[in-house]
């Protein structure tokens, strides 16, 4: 059911809402938190509300979509109340926002948060320079970006690593956690060698290639390579160079990744690249601080960026003077959510 209140106030969206419980009962109650959408007006926005509607099924709660119109037009705010089928297991207020109220987002939020429970902020396309600074960041325990949704997706992680804030997280990241998985179980299987040099291939602008690379750097306290693939998507290969041979687990089609190590047949598993719903459904399983990433994003200046394929890396690799334990790898990965066992895609 949709409900559309044209011209309105959050007095009045808040006064329907009351309506609609005392009609609908229990069925607009057992909310566990609160999830604010940050976005422009326009077709993007109906992408994230759909997003938000598949993860409210794992996580039932109130969606608070902020989709700021023309500023050039008059003052004025337009509401839409969805409930049952149109929202998920959740309730999704959209309020579209014009004119000099298009700034005063959270002005609007404010009265339509959910007594007593967690807030959490997504913006699914561009984000604030710091989210923490942000009016509706400030209300928010946990505060979710996409620097792969950004016009430079690069420069638009290297800000995230300088304004940093306990909270902060970014769906990049979040594409990482099986390849993270996968790579730390190598480590689960002889030979028990150190990693000595590690390789990271992918898409240049892919800002998931570089978080994995400043994860492997971080862990290993080894050098690692951040290389540009000539073919494939998103994150293509990774190396692990150690005294026996190199671990090496490579996606060239953008779907199936190949695990190959020393001594170990070759195990073929899904890695298909993870959509924004799988992603945000993920993150909203926790509300700490995520160490792992910071310690990741912490790690991106010890990456060194190149073009050389792995043949002439090869040559010129030169052993590390103090290799760190692998076994390091596979505790960092306790940071991500549980690995599930049945096949799932990722970045």
């Amino acid at each position: 059911m949709i409900i559309d209140l044209p011209s309105t106030t959050t007095s009045q969206v808040n006064s329907k809402l009351v309506r609609l419980r005392e009609e609908g009962g229990a069925v607009t109650l057992g909310r566990v938190l609160t999830l604010v959408i940050v976005t422009d007006d326009g077709t993007k926005t109906e992408e994230a509300i759909d997003a938000a509607n598949d993860a409210s099924r794992e996580h039932p709660c109130r969606v608070i979509v902020v989709a700021r119109g023309a500023r050039k037009a008059a003052p004025r705010l337009d509401a839409q109340i969805r409930v049952g089928g149109d929202a998920g297991a959740s309730e999704v207020i959209v309020l579209r926002l014009y004119g000099e109220l298009a700034n005063e987002g959270a002005s609007c939020v404010v009265p339509l948060l959910l007594p007593d429970t967690p807030v959490v902020a997504w913006w699914p396309n561009e984000a604030p320079a710091v989210p923490a600074l942000d009016p509706i960041g400030q209300l928010a325990q946990r505060r979710i970006t996409d620097a792969a949704a950004e016009k430079n997706p690069i420069r638009a992680l290297e800000q995230r690593r300088t304004s940093y804030t306990p909270g902060d997280t970014d769906l990049a990241w979040t594409r990482l956690t099986l390849w993270r998985a996968m790579l730390a179980s190598a480590f689960d299987l002889p030979p028990y060698e150190r990693v000595v040099e590690a390789e990271v291939s992918g898409e240049s602008d892919s800002p998931s290639t570089d978080l994995l690379a400043a994860w492997l750097a971080g862990c290993l306290k080894v050098p690692v390579k951040r290389a540009k693939a000539t073919r494939g998507e998103g994150i293509v290969d990774v190396r692990l160079e150690r005294r026996s041979g190199v671990v090496e687990l490579s996606r060239p089609d953008g779907k199936v990744g190949a695990l190959t190590q020393p001594g170990q047949p070759e195990r073929r598993v899904a890695l298909q690249r993870r959509s924004v719903r799988d992603c945000l459904a993920e993150e909203l399983r926790r509300l700490d601080p995520d160490d792992v990433y910071e310690t990741a994003l912490r790690s991106l200046g010890k990456v060194v960026r190149g073009r050389t394929t792995p043949k002439a890396a090869a040559a010129t690799r030169k052993p590390a003077a103090k290799p760190a334990k692998a076994a390091k790898v596979a505790g960092s990965v306790g940071g991500a959510a549980p690995v599930p066992t049945a096949p799932v895609s990722t970045e």
